[in-house]
């Protein structure tokens, strides 16, 4: 069906953009309904979030690059950096939301967040950055 390439400045700011280009290509000539519209707008937000920060400590000149690959069966989403890379797998596990007091900040809620809104997840680091890879099907294969 098509692809949509957004290469944005590693800043703040243009996170709202990026939800809004995702959005769109997700809606435009799909049936995807639209919580999973929101779904995909969120998973991109902690996801573009992600990777501006991992470029923190390096020149404001970076960029990250949002890839949407729109299929017919699902929308394959991509974020990728070129930042120093963390491991995923040494994540802490995030307690249950029963008491909001639990959680002082939002922060850490990002990738657990993604994988609970993506129909499939994947993270890929090393020291030449990281890739985001989220996949939302037109019909949800959540269980």
């Amino acid at each position: 069906m098509g692809e949509v390439v957004l290469e944005i400045p590693a800043r703040p700011e243009y996170i709202g953009l990026a939800r809004q280009v995702v959005a769109a290509a997700a809606a435009a000539g799909s049936n995807l309904h639209d919580e999973r519209i929101d779904d995909l707008r969120l998973a991109v937000s902690e996801a573009t979030t992600n990777a501006i920060e991992a470029y923190a400590d390096l020149s404001s000149d970076e960029r990250v690059v949002i890839r949407c690959d729109l299929e017919s069966d699902r929308i394959e989403l991509e974020v990728l950096d070129r930042g120093a890379g963390f491991g995923p797998g040494r994540l802490e596990a995030v307690p249950d939301a029963i008491d909001p007091s639990d959680h002082p900040t939002e922060h850490g809620m990002g990738i657990p967040l993604m994988r609970e809104l993506a129909d499939e997840s994947e993270i890929t680091t090393s020291t030449g950055g990281t890739t985001v890879r989220l996949v939302v099907y037109r019909t949800p294969r959540r269980s």
